[in-house]
């Protein structure tokens, strides 16, 4: 290995260890601050939900704090519509827990079987590795009472910084941006920016805001359904639905855990038990096979694998919160991404035609294919439609990249 290529190694290894050094600082600082990092990043996805109405309230006159403020109450009153929601219905089920419980017993009485093996087994494993000298060890639980209320100060401060934080952003939101835009050095840099700030409001907002739409419907059908089937408590199990698609995979996953749970305890007969899951589990198909593709398009759909990767790493590193914003998380990241290292699709001039004998992978890998080629064939100077895409402003932006309200 010649002098030259040692360097060139080491200097490679210098920049991923720094690479890796500032993920690992990043993680830890995400857990050491998530009781302050969590709630403002899920004020500022919320924000950016909002944006667009509160623009249209200030297009009456409205002063942009007089706005903010307007768009903090109404989130809070669909929030005390949701607990209003949750409540009634979630209170007859806590006093029913005894029953269900006892019913649930009654339904598991024939795992007792496998149950004693396995507790057979841990007990021969426990003897073996036994020693002559025990360890008495006194554990003092002080209940969930008290777990609750050391807990309560802390919800209740994130709550506080949420609400802070959403009516800020939302209130000087123009001026958050024109401050960054202040900091590109370069015409080009500047308007790079102002591009990634407009795709990142439309994206975020039209995504979140179809969402929450599909969401409510998804609500009413599941209701609907539990309703018609002899489900008690209808109401409860659509607000479920509602709220926790906002989660995916995850969320569907609780709801199916949740409606088992309470077919056993409440309901006599494998079809029974099983009937309120299978019905929940078709609406759930469709909506996410078909309703929430053709409302939202296929341009915004994203790979089910980075969201996954991305629900796995918030949840674990800020809980329900992360899980929140997993998916705007992804959007933001991407628009950031497509203009800071900006490509060309992957789409050829003549897409392949398909054989009989092709399938949907080995399609795309060939259109993919040809479009590599196609533009290893041109030349690498842009044209200018792209220069002049890159060096013009968004339409309807001012040159400081804030929208002009009409």
């Amino acid at each position: 290995m010649s002098e030259n290529q040692f360097e060139r190694l080491l200097n490679n290894a210098a920049r991923f260890s720094l690479v890796f050094l500032g993920f690992i600082t990043l993680l830890v600082v995400l857990q050491l601050g998530q009781i302050f990092l969590a709630p403002v990043a899920l004020a500022v996805v919320v924000g950016l939900m909002f944006g667009p109405v509160a623009g249209r309230v200030e297009g009456f006159g409205v002063p942009p704090a007089l706005a903010a403020a307007i768009v903090v109450l109404m989130l809070l009153g669909i929030l005390a519509v949701s607990v209003i929601l949750f409540a009634v219905p979630l209170s007859d089920w806590v006093a029913r827990a005894p029953v269900i419980w006892s019913r649930l017993q009654l339904q598991l009485q024939n795992l007792e079987g496998p149950l004693e093996t396995i507790t057979a087994v841990q007990e021969q494993f426990t003897a073996v590795l036994s020693s002559d000298e025990t360890m008495s060890v006194t554990v003092e639980n002080e209940g969930p009472m008290m777990d609750l209320a050391m807990l309560a100060p802390a919800i209740l401060a994130q709550i506080l910084i949420f609400l802070a934080s959403l009516y800020f952003f939302v209130a000087t939101r123009d001026h958050i941006r024109i401050s960054v835009l202040s900091l590109c050095v370069s015409r080009r840099m500047r308007w790079r920016t102002a591009h990634i700030f407009r795709d990142v409001e439309q994206k975020v907002s039209r995504f979140l805001l179809s969402i929450t739409v599909i969401n409510m419907l998804v609500g009413c059908v599941v209701g609907l359904v539990m309703w018609a089937i002899g489900m008690p408590s209808p109401l409860l199990w659509g607000a479920m639905a509602a709220a926790l698609n906002y989660i995916p995979y995850v969320g569907q996953a609780v709801m199916i855990l949740t409606l088992l749970a309470v077919g056993l305890g409440t309901r006599t007969g494998l079809e029974d038990i099983l009937l309120p899951v299978g019905c929940y589990v078709a609406i759930n198909f469709v909506e996410g096979q078909i309703v929430t593709p053709h409302f939202i398009g296929r341009t915004m759909t994203l790979n089910p694998f980075l969201i996954f990767l991305s629900i796995t790493f918030w949840l674990w590193a800020w809980g329900p919160i992360g899980g929140l914003i997993a998916v705007p998380s992804l959007l933001i990241g991407g628009s950031v991404l497509a203009h800071v290292l900006p490509g060309r699709p992957m789409v050829p001039n003549r897409p392949v035609r398909r054989t009989p004998g092709m399938t949907d992978g080995q399609e795309v890998l060939a259109n993919a294919a040809r479009a590599i080629r196609e533009q290893a064939q041109q030349p690498q100077k842009p044209t200018d439609k792209h220069r002049q895409e890159r060096f013009e402003p968004p339409e309807g932006t001012a040159p400081t990249g804030v929208e002009v309200h009409r």
